[in-house]
């Protein structure tokens, strides 16, 4: 099991607090997986904040894109350099 990038780590937790609480828990245990298995795919000595953007794309349903972008924007996690549009 890979260690979070400290800086993503907290980004991370930031994006989860803007969650529902009632969606909470499943987010953590879905993105938190699917990051873990984007670094291991590509190698990765820890979990990069790209790692944590593509899961939570992968992870979140497509109507819920538009948030997602939003509150990644206000963290100051810009999706687009990963390759989302805007």
């Amino acid at each position: 099991m890979l260690d979070w990038d400290e800086a993503t780590h907290q980004k991370f937790k930031k994006l989860l607090d803007r969650i529902p609480v009632f969606l909470r828990g499943v987010a953590l245990e879905k993105v938190s997986q699917k990051a873990q298995e984007i670094a291991q795919k590509e190698a990765h000595i820890e979990i990069t904040e790209k790692d944590m953007v593509d899961a939570f794309f992968l992870e979140t349903p497509f109507g819920f894109h538009g948030p997602l972008k939003t509150d990644m924007l206000s963290l100051g996690i810009d999706y687009t350099k990963y390759g989302y549009a805007k």
